[in-house]
């Protein structure tokens, strides 16, 4: 009998699809999600992910792995199972280091994945800060941050330099270094967009940390660093009004309070940066 999607427990999955694995893990490390495991037959290994975010339709999910099944395997983990609201890719050993590759090395891989074929799929941030705004919780809603979202319904997104596939969660727990380089691990967010977004998005420990990959990047991409620059600095409200936007919705999903002060923080940078 067939399983009915929303019933198929990883059990059933594993026992039906997956035969000769077992279990040797229910959560991997940092850098996937709190629904990924890691399931293993003799020296073989692969990640099993469940679809476990409700707010998102599930041709989200069913994107993530059209985006690892076209993007090539030197920046991927490779794709091998879809079926049910689950998916299991390629297990990548290696290392996940707490800090970001260095300048160069971090734009020659962003540089490569952005030369590749586009995924087809536009990222469009306003309709998600809309939707992170009704759904925060009321007490949280502020003048500020309602201004901040009129400001930038008016001016709409900027203009794309370069138009490419992106990642948009690039930090140093998404990075898997392996023997063969470093592959990016996570692609929930993965569209394709202006590559200064991606550069604005990157999680970079400062702000002289972000300088040097747009100059890095500018070098490598051979495109002119104070147009690059510029356009990186249109983007970072938006992508600070993405952070805050999103942990504002964690803390209503779930009450926890350190939401909370990573809120207040991208607010605070956000009313630093005008």
């Amino acid at each position: 009998m067939p399983f009915r999607n929303n019933n198929v427990t990883r059990e059933d999955l594993i026992s039906r699809y997956f035969p000769p694995y077992r279990l040797i893990a229910p959560q991997t490390h940092a850098g996937f999600s709190g629904a990924s495991c890691i399931i293993e037959a003799g020296e073989n290994r692969l990640v099993l992910r469940q679809h476990h975010d409700v707010a998102a339709p599930a041709f989200h999910f069913r994107r993530q792995y059209r985006a690892l099944k076209r993007l090539p395997s030197d920046v991927v983990p490779e794709p091998c199972f879809f079926k049910h609201g689950w998916m299991a890719v390629e297990y990548l050993a290696g290392d996940i280091k707490s800090a970001l590759p260095d300048a160069p090395t971090l734009a020659g891989m962003l540089y490569h994945l952005h030369r590749q074929p586009r995924l087809g799929w536009r990222i469009s941030l306003l309709p998600l800060l809309d939707y992170y705004w009704q759904q925060a919780a009321p007490g949280r809603h502020s003048p500020f941050w309602l201004a901040m979202l009129k400001r930038l319904r008016k001016c709409g997104e900027p203009q794309s330099l370069r138009l490419a596939p992106l990642h948009m969660d690039v930090h140093a727990g998404n990075i898997v270094h392996t023997r063969t380089g470093e592959r990016l691990i996570d692609w929930e967010y993965a569209g394709d967009g202006d590559v200064a977004l991606e550069l604005a998005a990157v999680w970079a420990p400062t702000e002289d940390a972000r300088l040097a990959l747009i100059r890095a990047y500018a070098q490598t991409a051979n495109m002119h660093v104070s147009a690059l620059e510029q356009q990186v600095k249109r983007w970072r409200p938006w992508v600070l009004m993405l952070m805050a936007g999103w942990y504002e919705l964690r803390f209503s999903q779930s009450g926890d309070k350190p939401f909370i002060a990573l809120a207040d923080d991208a607010w605070r940078q956000l009313k630093t940066k005008g």
